[in-house]
């Protein structure tokens, strides 16, 4: 049996971060991954946004590291010549009665310490995006787009270059705990032991599963998951909006909305659809729904314009009906268990809270913190 310092698991873009942290403190780092490549699930089947922090309650960790993500995320990706665009963002009331909930939207961002926001009129709004039907609306000009591949490719670049290891079809099946660090059980046909004298479970969509394998951890310190797929339908020819565009959030997610990649193509969705297993298949008669939210706030979409895109999974801590969950980032202190870190119910804003989240880590695996 092999020994190693610490063991991540999942090389989603989380897990990558985490690595990267980790290996650039002068840890011997291994990430181990089931898929064949890095970043197959969430962390490529998103809109690629890098969110400002405008809806999250004020003093969660979704706020927190929203916030600090942000800011590392875009010096990252300046430095590392990552692709990304500041296009900013509207927030948009299409109804004269949808103004108090953006109102209190910007309260909360303002608590947030999201200070530049900028209203607007439905005049000022016309000049902007002509398009765009809207009563009123907050322009949020911090949020942008990324190249989330290529923000992982990064990650892992400077996580080799720092000593880490990247093992690819080497899922975790099991693990027990010993006094000084954990045995995990790596591939199911011919089975692999590795100690770790810490581990992360980034494993994100499994991480329960992960978490539920290792003998001896509570179970009662699991919560529960539910899975929330969302699918994308992309747009056929150019949209008129060089924003992106967002609705009022709707329950599990932030509304159909318009995002644009680096190449200016235009996607729209998630939809939310509460479903038992990853399934990706995107169904086409989804798009009825689409058109008809979308028209709210875009009513000269044409007719035959999209087109079935992807679908994401996230993994929800909150069931159906109830309020969103925070970030769930549990250490001794929830579990008992010295040199675990589990990380649940990472979902939006996990990309843009990528790098502050694996900083998060690294602290509390650090000597002495917990």
């Amino acid at each position: 049996m092999d020994h190693i310092d610490t063991l991540v698991i999942g090389a989603g873009v989380i897990g990558l971060a985490v690595a990267r942290a980790l290996a650039l403190q002068g840890h011997e780092v291994i990430v181990a991954e089931a898929e064949a490549a890095f970043g197959h699930h969430t962390s490529s089947r998103n809109s690629e946004v890098i969110h400002a922090g405008l809806y999250y309650p004020t003093g969660s960790l979704k706020a927190r590291l929203c916030l600090a993500g942000r800011a590392s995320l875009y010096r990252y990706c300046a430095a590392r010549a990552v692709p990304h665009r500041r296009l900013g963002k509207l927030l948009v009331a299409t109804q004269a009665g949808d103004a108090p909930r953006l109102t209190h939207i910007a309260q909360r961002a303002a608590a947030n310490g999201v200070s530049d926001l900028r209203w607007l009129e439905q005049a000022e709004l016309a000049d902007l995006e002509p398009a765009l039907a809207g009563h009123t609306a907050l322009l949020s000009p911090a949020t942008g787009i990324v190249d989330s591949h290529a923000l992982m490719l990064a990650l892992l670049a400077d996580a080799e270059a720092a000593g880490a290891l990247l093992a690819l079809a080497s899922p975790v099946v099991g693990g027990r705990i010993e006094p000084d660090g954990l045995v995990l059980t790596i591939g199911s046909d011919t089975p692999y032991y590795l100690h770790a004298r810490r581990v992360v479970n980034a494993a994100g969509l499994w991480a329960q599963r992960v978490a539920a394998a290792i003998d001896g951890l509570p179970a009662d310190s699991i919560p529960p998951l539910h899975y929330a797929r969302g699918v994308y339908f992309t747009l056929s020819g150019r949209a008129p909006f060089s924003h992106l565009i967002y609705p009022l959030p709707v329950a599990g997610g932030l509304g159909t909305h318009l995002t644009l990649d680096l190449a200016g193509q235009a996607r729209f969705g998630p939809d939310v659809e509460w479903v038992d297993a990853v399934d990706y298949r995107v169904d086409p008669a989804r798009a009825g729904c689409f058109y008809q939210s979308i028209r709210q706030w875009w009513p000269a979409l044409p007719d035959g314009a999209l087109q079935p895109g992807y679908a994401g999974i996230r993994p929800k801590l909150a069931a159906p009906g109830e309020a969103d969950a925070d970030f769930v980032i549990q250490d001794e202190r929830q579990h008992g268990v010295p040199g675990l870190i589990n990380l649940y119910g990472i979902e939006s804003p996990g990309l843009t809270s990528c790098l502050a989240l694996a900083d998060e880590v690294a602290r509390r695996l650090a000597p002495g913190a917990v």
